[in-house]
């Protein structure tokens, strides 16, 4: 049978790895001020530099339910037989209530709410078209991946909280605090919601190696077979040292990638995380 595997932009893989996993993107939308750009067509840097320039943050639009009828039909006009849509968590979007209601008009299009972002839905991704490969069946692919969701642990640690506070998703006061004593604060998604975890202080590549430690030591039974580290132009140092956490701990496979221009609007310059499924199941 022949299955589409879908999710939005805001999954955050390379080019090269939505080719490798056969994966199909729809974009979010990204407003520079009245200039509409489809996440893809600019970058995390484009991003920031619109902000130094104008002090406002970029808006982002989700995918309409308009939007996804034709994306959806144009996959089966493709010749797909089923597919299978990974959202972006509803807690955070209402992109995967529109696909519900879009998926709603055909047969065969089954949607997955990641309750997670950025990699955190690419694990899933990469979860479901193995199983793609395994030869399983949508319905056996959707209950698989759904089982795994409440494993998937994405976290990460924020530079700075001027792009929250601009976003007006943190209080002047609170950045003010952050700012004079150099707080880095981790937010961990937990049930489909980010939300404030440990507080870090000091050097860039301490706070990661002190972050990285400490979820590794959270989170002690991953699958070791993938993990990533997202980030929106960290420094090679701080990547670095992600990487070799990750290497340390066991993992077979370590992608880097950077986010993109939806999840960077929303975060700020130098965010890192590491992202892993920690059920211990070791799918290869």
């Amino acid at each position: 049978m022949k299955i589409a595997i879908s999710a939005e932009s805001t999954l955050d893989l390379s080019k090269e790895l939505i080719k490798q996993y056969d994966v199909h993107v729809i974009p979010f939308t990204v407003l520079l001020g009245e200039t509409a750009y489809l996440d893809g067509e600019i970058n995390s840097q484009d991003i920031f530099d619109y902000v130094d320039k104008n002090k406002i943050l970029p808006r982002t639009s989700a995918v309409n339910e308009f939007q996804y009828r034709e994306y959806f039909q144009n996959l089966l006009d493709q010749g797909y037989e089923a597919i299978i849509h990974i959202s972006l968590s509803s807690e955070i979007s209402t992109s995967c209530s529109q696909a519900i209601n879009a998926a709603k008009k055909f047969e065969n299009v089954y949607i997955i709410d990641s309750r997670s972002l950025s990699t955190g839905i690419a694990l899933e991704v990469i979860y479901a078209a193995k199983l793609v490969k395994k030869g399983l069946q949508p319905k056996e692919i959707v209950d698989k991946v759904n089982a795994r969701i409440p494993y998937v642990q994405a976290s990460f640690v924020i530079q700075t909280l001027e792009y929250l506070h601009k976003g007006g998703r943190c209080s002047g006061l609170l950045r003010f605090g952050a700012a004079i004593l150099r707080i880095k604060p981790q937010i961990i998604v937990s049930d489909g919601k980010m939300s404030p975890a440990k507080k870090y202080i000091g050097r860039k590549s301490q706070v990661i190696e002190a972050y990285c430690r400490d979820t590794l030591e959270q989170f002690a039974n991953p699958d070791l077979s993938v993990a990533f580290v997202t980030h929106t132009l960290a420094t090679p140092e701080m990547v670095a040292v992600a990487i070799d956490a990750l290497r340390k701990r066991g993992f077979k496979t370590i992608y880097e990638t950077t986010a993109g221009a939806t999840i960077t609007s929303h975060c700020g310059p130098q965010t890192l995380g590491i992202l892993f499924i920690n059920d211990g199941l070791n799918e290869e």
